[in-house]
């Protein structure tokens, strides 16, 4: 498509699972002609290709600065990202040859609702998560339930009414109080998010209906646009060796080739996605159970980092390698996930949930086992268990330690061939890949909120 005069202002929050989905939307956005200015600092820089096209653009805003180490970290990131880059992105837009028409801005970064009326131009959120997941973080910021006794919390305004324990909560909501900067600052924040021009979900139509409707319902207007899974295209050959995200720790030949010498739907994948860590009881059990049930499996672990060096598996990891030889493949690092997920020999997936995850399960048309941790990851499981039914509960919460035998017996049950979760998940698989390829759902929402960017008239201060 040939570029038109439209610029877009894309604002990630700085994380690999916030940040990968909203430069997918980026590239497609691209395709279709928009100009694109993507910012970034110099740690995710080299996740932004320098000469994917002349009309994605970055800029490179300085790293951030933490302070206060007490604050909660995600707090202490999003300030330091407003007080810091506030006053450069005026100047950039005021002076830019082309300003941009709009802002897409995680829905992390409420505050450039404030960016996007001093400029004068409508601000987009982009959720990472889900429609199910968001029409929650809506309900739970706006209306304030309250939690007595560690009770069980209700949403009856949702679709399908969910009830969740009141500890599977965002963190935010039950650990600081009404008045604290904290919680008022996460309020705020959502609040900001319903106030938006329009919302733009990683998900699709076929998915996630319901909550679509019901997101449209709560900002009483149409501007909502399910353009996902915004993922390469497990059938065109998009994914091949392309490591989304990171380089991989693993070398590709190698997995491939342990891969191809598997039986179609014999390997269970693990993986608990880039933040969470197990503790170490919990990885005992998980080795054992993937031992006691005798299937291939490919365990994905995330490396140590400064806040978890009590959680150093590197034993139990050489010690499983050896008990199960050839059967186990372990990666310490960042996984190829696509490239696992969707070779043959894969069938069913252990995960913690993640949003991400979640997406890149339904599209390869694998039987899911969650294990969710936190965020928005017990909707998703919500989702992918009680309604959409292509997922068996292995485990919830990051204290929970399932029974080895229990959870064997769960991983050996994944890769069955003839489960109804199993047949779902296929037929899911179909709704993904119809809805991304040509003329599908997607395809279509993609084009309507070009179209919709285009006729954007911006009005000069």
């Amino acid at each position: 498509m040939s570029p038109t005069k439209t610029h877009v202002l894309a604002y990630p929050f700085p994380s690999s699972g916030h940040l990968i989905p909203l430069l997918d939307l980026c590239k497609a956005l691209v395709s279709r002609g928009i100009n694109v200015t993507v910012l970034v600092t110099p740690p995710n820089q080299p996740l932004v290709p320098s000469n994917y096209s002349p009309l994605l653009q970055t800029l490179v805003l300085p790293n951030l600065q933490f302070p206060n180490p007490n604050q909660n970290r995600l707090v202490a990131m999003v300030t330091s990202m407003r007080q810091n880059h506030y006053p450069i992105l005026l100047d950039w837009a005021m002076t830019h040859p082309l300003p941009p028409k709009a802002i897409i801005s995680d829905f992390f970064l409420g505050w450039t609702h404030y960016l996007a009326r001093d400029l004068h131009v409508p601000r987009l959120v982009f959720s990472p998560s889900g429609a199910f997941a968001l029409s929650v973080s809506f309900s739970l910021w706006r209306d304030l339930p309250q939690i007595e006794n560690n009770d069980v919390v209700s949403f009856p305004k949702l679709p399908n009414s969910p009830i969740y324990p009141s500890w599977q909560l965002t963190y935010h909501f039950r650990e600081s109080k009404r008045g604290e900067f904290e919680w008022e600052f996460h309020r705020e924040n959502m609040l900001l998010n319903l106030e938006t021009w329009g919302i733009v979900f990683n998900t699709f139509t076929e998915l996630e209906r319901i909550y679509l409707d019901h997101v449209k319902k709560e900002l009483d207007h149409e501007r909502v646009w399910a353009v996902g899974p915004v993922l390469p295209n497990p059938e065109d050959g998009s994914i091949g060796s392309e490591c989304r995200g990171g380089s991989s720790t693993v070398n590709h030949d190698d997995l491939i080739m342990w891969l191809d010498s598997c039986e179609s739907g014999s390997v269970v994948y693990v993986c608990f996605g880039s933040r969470t860590v197990l503790t170490s009881e919990q990885m005992e059990v998980l080795t054992q159970a993937l031992e006691l049930s005798g299937v291939r499996f490919i365990l994905s672990v995330k490396d140590l980092d400064t806040r978890h060096v009590e959680r150093d598996h590197r034993n139990v990891l050489s010690g499983l390698a050896n008990r199960v030889g050839k059967s186990g493949f372990i990666i310490q690092g960042w996984a190829p996930q696509m490239v696992i997920l969707s070779h043959r020999a894969v069938g069913s997936f252990l995960s913690h949930c993640g949003w991400n995850s979640t997406l890149e399960g339904v599209i390869s048309g694998v039987v899911m086992l969650t294990w969710p941790m936190g965020a928005d990851q017990y909707t998703n499981a919500k989702l992918l268990v009680d309604q959409l039914g292509v997922a068996v509960r292995a485990a919830e919460g990051t204290e929970n330690v399932p029974e080895p035998s229990e959870l064997a017996r769960k991983i050996k049950w994944s890769l069955e061939r003839t489960t109804k979760e199993r047949v779902r998940a296929e037929e899911l698989r179909g709704k993904a890949l119809g809805a991304i390829n040509k003329d599908g759902s997607s395809q279509e929402q993609l084009d309507k909120l070009v179209e919709k960017l285009s006729e954007i008239r911006v009005v000069q201060a």
